[in-house]
């Protein structure tokens, strides 16, 4: 007769050790709609850490502007007379550029989620290797792939339609944004149950009239906060297009400081409010993200 072994930490009917036992790892996958991660560190932050960490990093260029000519006060009175140049033409492109790429990126990525279930293979196989390529893939590269392979101009007749570099720094964006909302689509419709499904075929229902009707649904609601999750981090990101010259919060920072003699004291005003602008505006929808995924959680 075999008789199981007793082995301390594993065995229900063992009794406790004080050995240490490895507890197997849980982690929720990449599509799953409930991975908020950064907005439950954004929203955990204390709105009181930025301004602890603009003091924090001030402390040395106070210490240099003491001894300078150029003091604090010239520094954020310069500031206050570029605020209206740096927030309504620097701060404006970068929401203006986070709004069009997530347009484009929601839809993209709502059509290569969906592809990503199909019964047909080849699109199947080509809507998840398109999700796993540009996933996968470092955003600036993609920034200066699109950028320097995009043409400035198209010329359609005897008429030439320019084509601004935001523009190609929205599209660019929308690559990683259309495949990280496609893992978002396809979880969230397999988070759906299957006696959903069961229930559609039982009525007669297509598959396309399942996925539209039943199942699309009943997973909007379940894909908004992680849809308004990637909106923050993509938020954020937009600065990067600074580096390729689109005209930003950054890009227009650093027209003022050279236009007022590059003086060092003027970097921690410039772009301290940068990062507090940021914070102000992406804290919020973090906060919210969270209230909305509590909401609309599935109850068992």
């Amino acid at each position: 007769m075999f008789v199981q072994p007793n082995i301390p930490g594993l065995s229900t009917n063992s009794q406790q050790t004080d050995f240490a036992v490895l507890l197997p790892y849980q982690a929720s996958s990449s599509g799953d709609p409930v991975d908020l991660r950064f907005s439950r560190w954004l929203a955990s932050s204390s709105p009181w850490l930025m301004f602890a960490l603009f003091l924090l990093v001030s402390l040395y260029p106070m210490v240099v502007m003491a001894q300078s000519k150029y003091t604090l006060e010239d520094a954020f009175s310069t500031l206050w007379r570029w605020l209206p140049f740096v927030v309504g033409s620097g701060f404006v492109m970068n929401l203006l550029i986070s709004f069009f790429t997530m347009l484009f990126g929601t839809v993209a990525g709502v059509l290569l989620g969906l592809g990503q279930i199909s019964l047909l293979l080849p699109v199947r196989k080509f809507s998840w290797f398109t999700t796993q390529l540009f996933r996968n893939s470092p955003w600036l590269v993609l920034l200066f792939i699109v950028m320097l392979t995009f043409p400035f101009e198209i010329e359609i007749g005897d008429s030439i339609i320019p084509i601004p570099d935001w523009m190609k720094a929205v599209f660019g964006l929308s690559l990683p944004i259309m495949a990280n909302i496609s893992e978002v689509v396809r979880g969230a419709v397999q988070s759906v149950p299957t006696g959903q499904w069961e229930a559609a075929e039982s009525l007669a229902y297509s598959r396309s009239q399942t996925i539209w009707k039943i199942i699309l649904p009943q997973c909007f609601k379940r894909m908004i906060p992680p849809w308004m999750n990637w909106y923050a981090i993509l938020t954020m990101a937009t600065p990067l297009v600074s580096l390729l010259g689109v005209e930003e919060i950054v890009t227009l920072s650093r027209q003022a400081m050279e236009a007022e003699d590059n003086h060092p004291e003027l970097l921690i005003p410039f772009f301290g409010f940068a990062l507090v602008i940021f914070f102000a505006y992406c804290y919020p929808i973090a906060r919210w993200t969270l209230k909305l995924e509590e909401r609309y959680s599935v109850k068992l």
